[in-house]
């Protein structure tokens, strides 16, 4: 038998070796070998090729052993197998076959090149002995997990194109050297898959959109490419692009940095939302146990005295012997101790009461804050996927000004049916929050879904009416099978999970759905009111348990429907040609699960229901990718004790408060029942001192060492100085008393029993020696400091076993428990709770913990190289601890120095009091000690290479310890007890970038000036509250993220945000919201050149205004002043504001004691501005108007000279000295300079005045300068009030005639050089100025060839000086001479003096003197036109020449002369005669020259 079955196997080897023997010499004739000849020669055969057929089977490679590459193209192989003959084999090819499987690849260890592409692979299997393999390429098969690639460490290439794979994971971490990667065609559709290739160091080509394969879903994404640039900076190729270029990777790594800065910024304000409900919640707390606590402390205090007194109708009653006292038989009756008794009885039931409130109170706020806190939870990981996706899913809150809020809210509205609630007295929904997904990915997913569909072979009218199809349905998760949260974000992420998931959760194999809210609420309401009657005796607050809820609105396309059919299970599989299916809420299904679940609130069973029902549907989504996500809405239902919102106006983001149960009148009537009943007690007198008189007294004892119990309850106690004595004892009492320190009470060593409630006891320390205390009352007293406190008693109590610590202040209540458990390590009972042993045992572990030791330092560091790069708001420290495992095993396993590897530290949450054992981490890059207990900073003075650093949540007050960290970049001290910001150590941080010190207590800014590489300004909740701190952050021109949110300065501020805008033009975003183009231009035209104290103060550097004498701000484009208020330049006595944009003097009207103005180069037009027409005033304007320094509104527009004169009030009585040149002034009138009626020297040089007129108020005006302007004549009106006058400058003006000069009886000096003046006998009109001494013509055709000058001397007899020139006594008889003899010879006829020369004097020894006796006689010759050329060269030189030295000659003495010197570079002269120079101007900001040397 054996030998026939040898016979019969030996036959099927040889016909299946004939078969082979086919393939074989295929293969030979293949690659140019003799088949006979295979044996011998195919063992030296290195390559074998085999193309396209002939090869559908691997057979025949035993005959080549050495083999090294094999190359299989076309064939239709199913599975390789025959290589464990080619153990050489180097490089093999199998592509495009029909490989379904890898495998028989277990002795090609030396494998260095695997191609298996266009196969029928599904899994990555049996290459874990390729240990050597470089390239792997799997392209074009049916992958859709990576996974087997773990042992793959050599791998270099890896092409997986053209798959099915839609997550990365981890997968790849460990190829480690990997360089070239082709993910191309497949379906990643979300960045954080990308984010894993991150931790490929060497990786630096990356396809995903090849040409040759279609792209992957999120290359379609916007910011695909600034996102894989950023995290893969190392790339050097992407989808075949070149992007080595260094700038390409900068560009992308500064968008990142923004968008992170700007969702920081997001995160923050929804903190401060949160922060701000809860401060709301606490001040409502705070209002509603105002009313039991004081009902508490009453009752109290009735109940204290009542305790009293029945002790001591006790202790009377155990007494023997006679009465002590006239009242011992009313003590010793019965009756009066049951009715003792029964009061203190109402009184507990009325505290419980009042206890039991005070708890309903904390629980309705924690109820709210938990609330508010999964809001703010949720809002924060909205921003941080709206940060991770780069803007590819955004989430958009809602308002009344939205189209499509309004059509939400209404959907909403239309959807719900209050009879479906009916058994809970819901009577509405009130919408407190609707948010619009926009997720670009889901989208584009749905689209294309259905435009597949209705690609597909449809009959037309469904092609027709696919709109119909289209359908807004609701969706509520169960949460007895996942909770809310954790559904809800994924859903919005990734979308609805597939039916075969929701098949996993035992519910039906579909996507559930409702266009009801009741039908798709009702797993949620009858989990939430299962689980209120499971709990139900832990709630004081009853409230309705599913009162808030969250549903999601989703846009479906209902393709092909149909309806459930009944007993058929609701799967794709028995309804295969429809897309969905629906159930009616009133079928007999429905009625079925009613019956099944009496709980669940089922719209059909409900009597006298409306007609909504029938309309009610379920629906069943087979596919998920129909299914898009649009809309998540908060909302919550209104019973009847609460107000149903108007449509109009839905609720804002934050949902309304819960309110706690009020209290009703009849309560407060038990109470004073309680506290009226029988018997009445007398009030004692309270002690306001302690003697020993008066213990003896209440003690009632002979001997303070006798007295054993003592009780002070209700006095006004706050000092105990006797009570040291009394060392027997035991029990003290000393209730509602004003203690605020226990420094009295110490080495008391009896004491057992101490009562300090209801005191103002702020500190324990000062307790002492109380070693035999077993119990303490500290209930309602102002204590803080939880640690320190139990401290005291640790040292100085240690017998203690129960303690009362209710109804204080505690800074950080919510670990107040474990803190004392951790420290009173005896305690028994804890706020009248029973301690239980497994607690103890956790705090005392956690305070263990509150060390830094070798075991934290294990489990708390990493000694990661670099930041990992990740679109992450947290620091590098809490990141890098989340996602990289500790290095540090065993501790046995620590080598010598391994602190020195640690980079990155996380000790938050410990409850640290110091910074210790850290000098040896000078490496340390990252740390952060948050919400811990330091006081200070300190232990890091070795770790110099500390980059970034934080410490919110501590009790820090002071900056120092920071000034070794010279490489810090980010900085946070949010909520601890800084005041100030100190310089000195800001100083030491020149890299710092990023500083946050919200919450904390900081008054001034001052110190940050000097922190200019910050980027990032986070100051929030502090108690800056004055503009003068902005200045300190001018200096920071890198600025661009400012917080200043919560301060006082911003709500005091009017115009805040322009205001802070304007003065840091750099800011981008402010107080949590970005800055606006327009707010900046609004900043500028609102805040530009506004002179104002914050101005003084920047341009000055102090604030010391009241030394401030004289004010210098030429050219510093002000255009409008408010120096208020003005009481504080009260000293200021000069002011120059040269160069400037003012229009009118503005608020330097209200200085008091100005005496020198210097305003030239502005544009006044007036002393206030015109009053304009408030129709027709600007946006600009009306805000000006507002302002009452702008001076709108003040004046009429076009008042007369009369009004002037008569009605306008004067203004700036202490004006002395007014510059107004060059503001292009033509109407002095509108000036209204005659309401300076104080001034003594007025300059108007350089303006387009034609008219003099407008200054009859300037009585008391001695000089005037009217140079270079276009008045043509002088009117009868133009001095009639300067009869004072001195000087009069009308230089450089088009006048003619010389009128109207007769009121200027003391002039003493006129200059009317370069006029028009050509006849002798104007000159001689001077005769009406009796005073005059200097006249200057020059310039003027009557002054040709100084021919004038004998008239003039003559007609002018008071003359000293001509054309600056001296008239002496010579030139004058001279004159007289000349006029005598032209009288004598009158008779004769007309008489010529051909021979008669200008009398020329010796000048004046004075600078510049005679320039003007150059001149010549413009008109002689006016047919000579070279001549008539030179002549005008020569004077306009010397006008030239004259306005930048216009020096006045003068004759006397030095004395008798005032030179002012003005800003324009010339002098002008006038003359006090007998006056001390130094007395006419008591203010001197424009500096004086020395005066002039004597004549000679």
């Amino acid at each position: 038998m054996f030998s026939l079955l040898k016979g019969i196997m030996t036959q099927n080897e040889k016909q299946k070796l004939t078969g082979d023997e086919e393939i074989i010499k295929e293969l030979c004739v293949s690659n140019g070998l003799c088949y006979e000849k295979v044996c011998l020669e195919g063992s030296g055969e290195m390559v074998l090729e085999m193309f396209f057929s002939g090869f559908p089977r691997m057979v025949g490679l035993s005959l080549f052993p050495r083999l090294s590459s094999l190359t299989i193209v076309g064939q239709s192989i199913s599975s390789i197998q025959g290589l464990e003959y080619c153990p050489l084999l180097k490089e093999l090819w199998v592509v495009e076959c029909k490989v379904n499987e890898i495998s028989g690849l277990h002795n090609c260890v030396h494998l260095q090149k695997l191609f298996l592409y266009d196969n029928s692979i599904q899994q990555i299997t049996n290459l874990e002995m390729l240990v050597n393999l470089h390239v792997l390429w799997l392209n074009k098969n049916q992958i859709s997990d990576i996974q087997g690639l773990n042992s793959l460490v050599n791998l270099k290439e890896l092409n997986l194109a053209d798959n099915a794979v839609e997550t990365l994971g981890h997968c790849l971490d460990s190829n480690i050297n990997l360089q070239n990667l082709n993910l191309s065609g497949n379906k990643i559709s979300s960045f954080k898959e990308l984010t894993h290739l991150a931790r490929l160091p060497r990786l630096r080509h990356l396809s995903l959109k090849d040409p040759q394969s279609i792209p992957n879903p999120l290359c379609l994404l916007y910011n695909y490419y600034i996102h894989v640039l950023y995290h893969m900076p190392h790339l050097q190729r992407l989808d075949t692009y070149d992007i080595s270029n260094k700038h390409l990777k900068d560009t992308a790594e500064s968008t990142v940095l923004k968008k992170m800065m700007y969702y920081t910024m997001r995160v923050r304000c929804a903190q401060r939302q949160f922060d701000e409900l809860k401060a709301k919640l606490r001040q409502q707390r705070k209002d509603q146990i105002q009313l039991p606590e004081e009902r508490i402390r009453v009752l109290t205090h009735m109940l204290r005295n009542m305790e009293c007194e029945l002790s001591h109708v006790q202790s009377a009653g155990k007494k023997s012997g006679g009465p002590e006292d006239l009242t011992s038989d009313f003590r010793n009756d019965h009756s009066h101790e049951r009715r003792l008794q029964h009061k203190l009885d109402a009184l507990k039931d009325r505290l419980k009461f009042w206890e039991r409130r005070l708890e309903e109170v904390e629980a309705c706020r924690q109820h709210n804050v938990a609330l508010a806190s999964d809001r703010r939870d949720m809002m924060v990981h909205f921003l941080l996927l709206e940060l991770e996706t780069v803007g590819n899913i955004r989430f958009e809150e809602g308002n009344t000004g939205e189209p499509w809020f309004t059509s939400c809210y209404d959907l909403l509205l239309s959807r719900f049916c209050a009879w479906d609630y009916k058994p809970h007295h819901i009577t509405g929904i009130k919408i407190n929050r609707i948010i619009r997904i926009h997720n670009r990915a889901l989208r584009q997913r749905f689209q294309d879904k259905v435009h597949s569909l209705l690609c597909r072979q449809e009959p037309s009218p469904f092609l027709q009416n696919y709109k119909r199809c289209m359908e807004y349905l609701f969706y509520v998760p169960d949460p007895e099978h996942s909770c809310e949260s954790d559904e809800i974000l994924p859903i919005l992420e990734n979308g609805f999970k597939t039916a075969d998931a929701y098949k996993a959760l035992g519910r039906e194999r579909a996507i559930p759905l409702s266009n009801s809210v009741s039908v798709s609420d009702r797993l949620r309401m009858t989990f939430m009111q299962k689980k209120s009657c499971s709990t139900s005796g832990s709630s004081h607050v009853n409230i309705l348990p599913f009162r808030h809820g969250q549903l999601i609105i989703s846009k479906v396309f209902l393709g092909r429907s149909a309806a459930v059919k009944e007993g058929l299970p609701i799967d794709c599989d028995h309804y295969p040609k429809a897309n969905s299916v629906y159930l009616s809420t009133s079928s007999k299904e429905q009625k079925h699960t009613a019956q099944t679940a009496p709980d669940m609130l089922c719209p059909s069973s409900l009597p006298d229901s409306c007609d909504c029902k029938q309309q009610q549907k379920l629906w069943y989504m087979f596919d998920n990718e129909m299914v898009l996500p649009e809309y998540l809405v908060d909302f919550e239902y209104v019973t009847q004790d609460t107000s149903q919102p108007s449509p109009d106006c839905p609720s804002s983001s934050n949902t309304s408060p819960a309110d706690a149960p009020s209290v009703s009148r009849a309560e407060l009537d038990l109470d004073e029942e309680a506290l009226n009943m029988e018997p009445i007690l007398k009030p004692h007198p309270k002690l306001l001192s302690l003697d020993e008189k008066s213990i003896l007294t209440v003690a009632r004892a002979n001997v303070l060492s006798q007295i054993t119990v003592l009780n002070l309850h209700g006095n006004s106690l706050n000092k105990l100085p006797e009570i040291s004595r009394l060392t027997a004892l035991k029990q003290l009492t000393l209730s509602f008393n004003e203690f605020t320190h226990l420094d009295d009470i110490s080495h008391m060593p009896n004491l057992e029993y101490l009562d300090v409630s209801f005191n103002h006891i702020s500190s324990l320390e000062g307790l002492r020696g109380l070693g035999q205390l077993i119990e303490l009352d500290l209930r309602w007293n102002h204590l803080t400091r939880i640690r320190d406190d139990m401290n005291v008693l640790r040292k100085h109590a240690p017998a203690l076993l129960r303690l009362d610590t209710r109804h204080n202040p505690w800074h950080r209540n919510e670990c107040v428990r474990m803190v004392v458990l951790g420290r009173l390590k005896t305690l028994t009972y804890l706020d009248d709770v029973f301690v239980m042993e497994e607690e103890a045992v956790a705090a005392v572990q956690v305070a263990a913990r509150s060390r830094i030791n070798q075991a934290s330092l294990m489990t708390h560091s990493r000694t990661d190289s670099e930041r990992p790069r990740s679109l992450s708001l947290q620091s590098s420290a809490h990141l890098l601890t989340q996602i990289s495992p500790s290095p540090w095993k065993h501790s046995q396993d620590l080598e010598s120095g391994w602190t020195t590897k640690i980079t990155a530290l996380n000790l938050d949450g410990l409850r640290l009091t110091r910074l210790s054992n850290l000098d040896r981490l000078v490496s340390l890059r990252w740390a952060s000690f948050d919400n811990n207990e330091l006081t200070r900073i300190e232990g890091l003075e070795h770790c110099t290479l500390l980059e970034e650093l934080s410490l919110n949540n501590n009790s820090i007050s002071r900056m120092e310890g920071l000034c070794a960290m010279h490489r810090l970049t980010r900085l946070s001290i949010n909520s601890n007890h800084l005041q100030c910001l100190d310089g000195d150590v800001l100083d030491q941080l020149p890299n710092l970038h990023f500083l946050s010190v919200e919450n904390n207590i900081i008054s001034s800014l001052h110190g940050l000036q000097r922190s200019r590489s910050l980027f990032e300004l986070y100051v929030g909740n502090n108690d800056i509250s004055t503009t003068r701190d902005i200045y300190h952050l001018k200096a920071l021109s890198s600025l661009i993220i400012l917080d200043l949110y919560g301060n006082p300065l911003v709500n005091k501020l009017a115009n805040y945000r322009i205001y802070m805008v304007f003065h840091l033009p750099s800011l981008k975003a402010l107080d949590g919201v970005a800055v606006e183009t327009c707010e900046s231009e609004t900043a500028k035209d609102v805040f530009g050149g506004r002179l104002n104290v914050d101005m003084v103060a920047e341009k000055l550097g102090h604030t010391n205004y009241r030394d401030l004498s004289e004010l210098n701000l030429q050219s510093s484009s002000v255009r409008m002043v408010d120096l208020a208020p003005a009481d504080l330049f009260s000293n200021l006595r000069s002011i120059n504001l040269d160069h400037n944009n003012l229009t009118s003097f503005s608020g330097l009207i209200f200085l008091p004691n100005i005496k020198v103005l210097s305003l030239n180069y502005n544009h006044i037009e007036s002393i206030l501005p015109r009053q304009k027409v408030q129709s027709h005033m600007s946006n600009k304007q009306i805000l000006y108007h507002k302002v009452s320094s702008s001076g709108y509104g003040q004046q009429n527009s076009r008042p007369s000279r009369e009004g002037l004169i008569d009605n306008l009030e004067p203004l700036m009585s202490s004006l002395e000295v007014l510059h107004l040149g060059y503001n292009g002034i033509s109407n002095l009138i509108n000036l209204q300079i005659s309401r300076l009626t104080n001034l003594r020297a007025l300059f108007l040089q350089g303006n387009d005045i034609s008219l003099v007129d407008g200054l009859d108020g300037l009585r008391r005006l001695r000089e005037l300068v009217l140079d270079r302007n276009r008045i043509k004549s002088l009117s009868e009106n133009s001095f009639c009030g300067q009869g004072v006058l001195l000087d009069l400058h009308l230089a450089e003006n088009r006048i003619r005639e010389l009128n109207h000069l007769q009121p200027l009886t003391e002039l003493r000096r006129l200059f009317l050089d370069m006029n028009k003046i050509l006849d002798i006998s104007e000159l001689e009109k001077l005769e009406v100025l009796p005073s005059l001494m200097e006249l200057s013509v020059v310039g003027n055709s009557v002054a040709r060839r100084s021919l004038h000058r004998p008239a003039v001397v003559l007609h002018l007899s008071t003359l000293q000086v001509l054309d600056g020139m001296t008239v002496t006594l010579e030139e004058r008889a001279r004159a007289e001479l000349l006029n005598n003899e032209a009288q004598g010879s009158s008779s004769g006829g007309e008489v010529t003096l051909p021979g008669l020369v200008p009398l020329v004097t010796r000048p004046a020894p004075l600078r510049g003197a005679g320039i003007h006796s150059l001149v010549p006689d413009q008109q002689d010759d006016t047919h000579d036109t070279s001549r008539y050329r030179k002549q005008k060269a020569v004077v306009s030189l010397l006008r030239g020449v004259q306005s930048d030295f216009n020096f006045r000659q003068i004759r006397g003495s030095s004395s008798h002369y005032m030179t002012a010197l003005q800003q324009t570079g010339y002098r002008v002269l006038s003359t006090f005669p007998n006056a001390d120079p130094e007395t006419r101007y008591q203010c001197h900001s424009v500096p004086r020259p020395p005066p002039p040397p004597p004549p000679l």
